[in-house]
């Protein structure tokens, strides 16, 4: 009996569980088996994130707080951990042909693909300053890997190098951050910190408060924080560049949302002017800077960015409304994004893959089928309606009206306004000029991740409801 009790006591660490010991049984039969079980070990990795997916979705409901309220289990921590695994397992799928046909298949790959994933769940679910860094450190270790991870490329090593060195000066950052909150607060929990600052502000905790969302800026390659997104998103092999748009976004996100929210209710005012600067820095660097992008994965790393600050306007309102908001957003922001991707994956002539969007051009004539679906996310990208895209900006934009924010709302218009340009011109380049040589067919699992992310994203609002009560419940569980 006692240890059936002790069973159920760790039932809520179940996903967790699943990937812990699906990693570490991927290494061991990929040590043993050599690099020529390296395919296998990579399908059977995504096998075993959706068996963790399934172990998020059966959890039971209401709130479970284990390890002295150091992992919490709620509604939120449920809804974005299923997002962040959906976000791993596109990208593992992106990829399976990617990886045979540049003959960069790896055992190691899908390991740290779950590794990582293993990290997010614990970040998304952190109570306290000691498990947001554990959780944090194991997801970034591991993209610092995938990130090199084509050794002879100079590229691919370089984007591992800056990421590596840029990633552990950002952790110092959120270190010294929690390192002044605890001083200044005498805990480490987000329920304790929450009860200190009831009383106030003071300097040293709006010091620590900084530095700490300095880091969280950095993990969600929010401006002032973004210089590292571009190289990282352009050297690193394509799939793993989807990655890191993808699921890392969601635990970043994840976290901001949830220390701001749940440690620091009493100094609202004060954490509300950071982030409003930053989603205005992030939506204005991200609409200007792509403009002049002609490599299309440079163009999507200043898009995240941008992105980014229109999902940080929600935050800034500080509400329920404002959280449901960031969640619809980036619920959405990941379906458009993996369906991005799996068009740039598929930009392969002659054996070459090629990067420039010009070689996007009369794509509607070689290719209509991806042209038709790519031409959609662009469009939902841009916020143009009826797509989803249109209402992921229309909610957080709707929040921060209702909190007053009304200045933030109308220069978030603007930046998306002036980010339509180089979206639109996409679109010109694929169905308005001549055509060039087209690419090699398209594999099967990448018109499946693209067909999935093309409908979801047309269909969004004839079916809205089960994204927006799934994130309704989930914002109010943080309340």
């Amino acid at each position: 009996m006692n240890e059936l009790t002790t069973l159920n006591a760790y039932a809520p660490l179940l996903p967790e569980i699943v990937l812990a010991c699906g990693a570490m049984l991927m290494l061991m039969f990929g040590a043993f088996a050599g690099e020529r079980s390296a395919n296998f070990v990579n399908g059977l990795s995504i096998l075993i994130l959706i068996v963790a997916g399934a172990a998020v979705v059966w959890l039971p409901g209401g709130k479970t707080t284990m390890f002295g309220g150091s992992f919490i289990i709620d509604d939120y921590a449920r809804f974005l951990k299923l997002l962040a695994i959906t976000g791993s397992a596109g990208a593992l799928l992106l990829s399976l042909n990617f990886l045979t046909r540049e003959k960069l298949q790896k055992f190691e790959y899908g390991a740290l693909f779950l590794l990582s994933t293993l990290g997010m769940l614990m970040l998304i679910s952190a109570g306290d300053l000691l498990a947001l860094y554990l959780g944090l450190e194991l997801m970034s270790l591991a993209l610092y890997v995938v990130a090199a991870s084509n050794r002879d490329s100079v590229k691919s090593t370089e984007a591992g190098l800056k990421y590596f060195v840029l990633g552990a000066l950002s952790s110092g950052m959120l270190l010294y951050g929690a390192s002044l909150i605890y001083g200044f607060t005498g805990t480490i929990g987000f329920a304790g910190i929450a009860k200190a600052t009831m009383s106030g502000p003071n300097v040293g905790l709006i010091f620590g408060l900084v530095f700490l969302f300095a880091g969280f800026c950095f993990k969600i390659s929010a401006v002032p924080f973004h210089m590292w997104t571009p190289d990282v998103y352009e050297g690193s092999p394509s799939p793993v560049t989807a990655f890191f748009a993808s699921a890392p976004k969601v635990a970043g996100i994840a976290i901001f949302v949830r220390a701001a929210v749940t440690a620091f209710p009493g100094i609202v005012h004060e954490w509300q002017q950071i982030v409003v600067f930053v989603a205005i820095a992030s939506m204005a660097l991200g609409s200007f800077a792509a403009i002049g992008q002609r490599n299309l994965k440079r163009l999507l790393a200043y898009s995240s960015i941008g992105h980014m600050g229109f999902a940080l306007v929600g935050l800034a309102a500080g509400t329920p409304e404002g959280v449901q908001g960031v969640l619809i957003y980036i619920s959405i922001y990941v379906a458009m994004t993996l369906g991005s991707f799996a068009v740039v994956i598929s930009m392969r002539r002659d054996g070459v893959m090629v990067e420039n969007i010009n070689d996007l051009a009369g794509l509607s004539r070689t290719h209509p089928t991806m042209a038709f679906f790519f031409g959609m996310l662009l469009f939902s990208l841009a916020g143009i309606p009826p797509l989803a895209g249109f209402f992921a900006k229309y909610y957080v934009f709707l929040a921060a009206i209702k909190a007053g924010l009304f200045t933030l709302a109308v220069l978030g218009v603007l930046a998306s306004v002036v980010g339509a340009y180089y979206y639109l011109l996409i679109v010109k380049i694929m169905y308005f000029d001549e055509p060039v040589k087209g690419f090699e067919p398209m594999p099967m699992l990448l018109r499946l991740v693209l067909g999935v992310a093309g409908l979801a994203n047309l269909l969004f609002f004839a079916y809205p409801a089960p994204l927006v009560g799934a994130a309704t419940a989930a914002a109010k569980s943080l309340f």
